[in-house]
């Protein structure tokens, strides 16, 4: 544990493309400071962009920030919610870049949750072949996406399906920022938490359990220990395959029936973590159909129950649109169907034999009874 008030460091390690993950509290009003450092240019205007919600927040101190040290500031402000993840908004986006002066050697930072990050990320991306851009995300489930360089925007039929890897400039997360979240959004955040332990260290998914009522009251010490155990397995698992060819899929546990269960349910039913913890329990009785035993589905399903997330698939959806949803996912390849299944807790194999009956066995198995 690191001592009160000190800042945690990390590096995702990706050669001349490596970045620094800032964890710790205060980081806002030291915003100025730690882009001087990371050597980001004051002389080319930045794009802060953020989303209606958290906007009152923290976005006027980071500005204040920012500005003190010399950049000229521009803020975008986006509705809240997965629905700003669209081409529409994208090009909202890049207009407000445009009035502001943006140019090559600017900076986009996002401040916010997943979906700003990604969106920002992704105009970074494509702004003039592609710009600078800082992750300082405000929410628990951020701490995985804001991590590794991948951004995108959704499809109609298909979450994250436009796409690019872009890698930050750095990550700052101020913890300050959590506090103001509801339960809810602790809860599925912290489903992402425990997923990094589930897939790589079962010491960690051991303290997690032994923590739960400490990590839903976010208490300072315990959260930010969390936030950096799990942003060091994100990037490690990036810094060994930044391009998603091999490794980096194993990031995908719980995420092949969790994003089919967003896209049936429409984006916002169910959170970005409910939809997966409840993918990672359907991952873990797949496991028992390989030969692992049916005890990694049921430690798997107790430890997401003790931190009030779902573990089964509401009533109302149906199974038929589920399975379809799956096939417009990316990991879904050459027609068979592709999943990180768990071969123990805190370790798990991609298989890419996965019975489509089996999955429809386990999908109607895990949804609610009318």
């Amino acid at each position: 544990m690191a001592a009160a008030g000190e800042v945690r460091e990390l590096t995702v390690d990706l050669g001349e493309r490596s970045y620094p993950i800032y964890i710790g509290s205060g980081l806002h009003a030291k915003s100025g400071e730690y882009f001087k450092r990371l050597g980001l240019p004051a002389g080319s205007p930045l794009l802060l962009v953020t989303d209606a919600s958290v906007k009152g927040l923290y976005a006027d101190n980071i500005k204040e920030s920012l500005q003190e040290a010399g950049y000229q500031v521009t803020v975008s402000v986006v509705p809240s919610g997965e629905s700003s993840k669209s081409l529409a908004q994208l090009d909202a986006l890049v207009a407000d870049a445009l009035t502001g002066g943006l140019d090559r050697k600017s900076t986009v930072v996002a401040l916010g949750g997943g979906v700003v990050g990604d969106l920002a990320g992704f105009l970074a991306a494509v702004y003039m072949r592609g710009v600078r851009f800082v992750q300082m995300p405000t929410t628990i489930l951020a701490h995985d996406s804001s991590v590794g360089g991948k951004t995108a925007v959704n499809h109609s039929l298909a979450k994250n399906i436009i796409g690019a890897f872009h890698q930050p400039e750095a990550v700052l997360y101020d913890l300050d920022a959590l506090v103001s979240l509801p339960a809810r959004e602790v809860r599925s955040g912290l489903s992402e938490v425990i997923k990094h332990g589930l897939i790589w260290d079962a010491s960690f998914v051991d303290w997690c359990e032994s923590n739960a009522e400490r990590l839903l009251a976010l208490e300072p010490d315990a959260l930010g220990y969390a936030l950096y155990e799990g942003c060091k397995v994100k990037s490690i698992v990036v810094s060994r395959d930044e391009r998603e060819n091999d490794l980096r899929a194993i990031l995908n546990l719980g995420h092949t029936i969790g994003h089919a269960l967003e896209a049936a349910a429409g984006y916002g039913e169910l959170l970005h973590g409910e939809a997966i913890a409840i993918g990672m329990v359907g991952s873990a009785r797949l496991a028992a159909r390989f030969g692992y035993g049916e005890e990694i589905a049921n430690r798997t399903e107790a430890i997401f129950r003790k931190f009030g997330l779902p573990v089964r698939i509401p009533a109302h959806l149906d199974a038929a649109e589920i399975m379809k949803a799956m096939q417009h996912d990316k990991k879904f390849s050459e027609g068979s169907m592709v999943f990180v299944v768990p071969t123990s807790i805190g370790s798990v194999e991609i298989r890419r034999d996965v019975s489509a009956a089996w999955v429809r066995e386990i999908v109607d198995g895990l949804t609610e009874e009318a």
